[in-house]
């Protein structure tokens, strides 16, 4: 019996990402792609890449399903979700920022929901109910991170450095978002300020529980459409043969984290769930890049690959994703 999937908010970014995986995934039936504004039009008439690929007409009225995704925008999904009638045998993953508040405290929040980075959690997520999916930027500083929190191997300030792609900034055209601006440009905003810092630093906090340095992050606008490339050190007590037994001892069980041993691309990630990431030591500092694209591993891939986890399918289901070469 195949699982029954609700799309909240499918016209934009995360939502058409999420179609595309979905509608080949072996193991789902879309009941239903939920939009207000584009109700009674053809999914394909807004995402123009999947004529052909599925008849769905997106609705607004609800269905019973096993679970519901919520792709709505920042400060919707909880309004959603008190407006509206949603069962409670129905299973819940949040792509938006509303219920990242329970990272805060792991252990003793009352929202129900479960923060949804399985390279953190894995076991917690597998018998959750309501699943907050990460940040972008987020997961990908994170998998940078966290073997060192775990080994309790962070003893000074971190320092970040990392760019994005402009679907980074949803389907509504701004300022610093459409073509005339961003092309042939690159630009800095919200550093040292940036919302995912908040989930960063918890994780960290919880792996290892003595952690209160400082954590630097400079976030970059790309001329680009889609990815995540993140810099990450901070000092290091060891050689790099111990830095890559750390880091590939703790990734061991999980099929979306690789590592290379030379330079590493953004094209390797662009268009896949997976996570690459490379480990260097210069001078006493740990140096790790980090590559995700961010609307798959950063969004919609991992919302995926967290419905696998509560289904009890298999991690990669759905999630064989080939990258661009060129």
């Amino acid at each position: 019996m195949k699982i029954k999937v609700g799309i909240a908010g499918g016209a934009g970014y995360t939502g058409g990402e999420l179609l595309r995986i979905i509608i080949n995934h072996p193991n789902v039936e879309i009941k239903y792609v939920y939009s207000t504004s584009q109700a009674g039009n053809q999914v394909h008439a807004t995402h123009k890449d999947l004529l052909g690929e599925t008849d769905l007409v997106f609705s607004n009225e609800l269905q019973e399903v096993d679970v519901l995704f919520l792709c709505l925008p920042h400060g919707k999904s909880k309004v959603f979700l008190e407006d509206k009638n949603i069962s409670e045998t129905t299973k819940i993953i949040d792509l938006s920022t509303d219920f990242r508040h329970s990272i805060e405290d792991f252990e003793s929040d009352t929202s129900g929901f479960v923060y949804g980075l399985p390279e953190f959690q894995k076991d917690k997520i597998k018998v959750a109910t309501k699943i907050a999916n990460p940040g972008c930027f987020a997961t990908a500083i994170q998998f940078a991170l966290l073997p060192l929190a775990k080994a309790g191997k962070i003893t000074d300030a971190i320092h970040i450095s990392a760019v994005t792609g402009s679907t980074g900034a949803g389907r509504v055209p701004s300022d610093t978002s459409h073509f005339s601006w961003r092309n042939g440009n690159i630009s800095v905003y919200k550093q040292f300020t940036h919302q995912h810092l908040k989930e960063i630093k918890a994780t960290l906090k919880h792996l290892q529980p003595s952690f209160n340095q400082a954590v630097n992050f400079v976030p970059y606008r790309g001329n680009f459409t889609r990815g995540i490339l993140a810099s990450v050190y901070t000092k290091f007590a060891g050689t790099k043969e111990e830095a890559i037994l750390l880091y590939k001892s703790y990734y061991k069980d999980h099929p979306f984290i690789h590592f290379v041993d030379g330079d590493l691309d953004l094209k390797q990630v662009v268009n896949t769930n997976k996570c690459i990431l490379q480990v260097e030591l210069y001078d006493g500092n740990i140096y790790i890049q980090s590559a995700i694209d961010n609307l798959l591993k950063g969004a919609s891939g991992q919302a995926v690959q967290n419905m696998n986890l509560l289904f009890g399918l298999e991690e990669k289901a759905g999630l064989r994703l080939k990258t661009v070469a060129f």
